[in-house]
């Protein structure tokens, strides 16, 4: 695999509503700081509108973010905003809301359905837009999403939201969602090592609703908000010699081979690891290594 000669539209498109993003974008949330949030330490500024510079450069035009994405010195937000306005005309920017951390980086009590305005409002501040493309709803643990959801809803009729999505949510919440307005896309924790039994309902629902599935933490696997997994097993390892590509790029691959439907959001620090994330998109597993690759994921 030669990555620097590999762009975004490899990984081919998928429309998001009316919006067709190429189907390799870049999350927002690791160019805050060496881990996300304030497990790390803050990023150098200019190498992370390099980064979000590069990601563009390559044809990326999904971009994923959150205005609680933020370390001790820095704002994904503020950062893209930085970097890349005035906007291209083809770039989705999608922001998610619900969780709500202080000032002091301590997470707060989430959203109740009326400060859902002031958190899609603090999102159009820090980007500097007058609608935000798409906005998901991260459920944190409530058993139903309604009443949060239509508080969206209504934002999306007076014009501040395009699209909607929904987060962290179990198949049923799917259901109750679509009841209530459209949704383009579900973005669950979904990775290669990791089972995930209702993960693969809800990409199979959204599927056959012609909803996008994003997976988040694909690269990290167990390692998470603090950071990619070092540990591979046998089946990855053996994938990444055959095609000359890092492991993270065979869990990228895998992802993307899910379905058509599948969006990979990637995130990183690193102006190269942009790159090698990218080119992940033009890497195609055969039938026997995707056998051999859903043996870790579904036993």
């Amino acid at each position: 695999m030669t990555s620097e000669m590999i762009t975004a539209d490899a990984a081919g498109t998928w429309k998001l509503g009316d919006l067709t993003v190429n189907r390799l974008g870049f999350g927002a949330m690791r160019l805050t700081g060496s881990a996300a949030f304030h497990l790390g330490t803050p990023s150098d500024r200019e190498r992370s509108l390099g980064v979000l510079r590069k990601a563009v450069e390559l044809g990326v035009n999904h971009i994923d973010t959150a205005a609680f994405y933020f370390s001790a010195l820095r704002s994904a937000n503020e950062l893209i905003n930085s970097a890349l306005a005035p906007y291209p005309d083809d770039l989705v920017i999608v922001t998610k809301v619900g969780p709500y951390r202080e000032y002091s980086g301590e997470w707060g009590t989430p959203a109740r359905p009326d400060q859902l305005r002031g958190h899609v409002e603090e999102n159009l501040r820090q980007l500097g837009r007058d609608h935000l493309d798409v906005v998901n709803l991260r459920r944190l643990e409530q058993d139903s999403i309604a009443e949060h959801f239509g508080a969206l809803a209504d934002l999306r009729t007076a014009g501040l939201i395009r699209h909607l999505g929904i987060s962290g949510i179990e198949p049923k919440h799917l259901a109750e969602a679509q009841a209530i307005a459209p949704v383009v896309c579900v973005q669950n924790r979904y990775a290669l090592d990791r089972p995930d039994p209702e993960g693969d309902e809800l990409l199979r629902l959204c599927g056959e609703s012609g909803i996008a599935f994003v997976p988040f933490f694909a690269v990290a696997g167990g390692g998470g908000a603090r950071g990619a997994t070092d540990t591979h097993d046998d089946a990855v390892l053996a994938v990444a010699r055959a095609h000359g590509a890092s492991p993270a790029q065979v869990r990228l691959a895998w992802s993307l081979h899910q379905g058509p439907h599948v969006l990979a959001i990637p995130g990183t620090g690193n102006a190269q690891h942009v790159v090698d994330n990218v080119a992940a998109g033009g890497l195609r597993l055969t039938d026997e290594e995707l056998t051999s690759l859903d043996a870790g994921h579904r036993p």
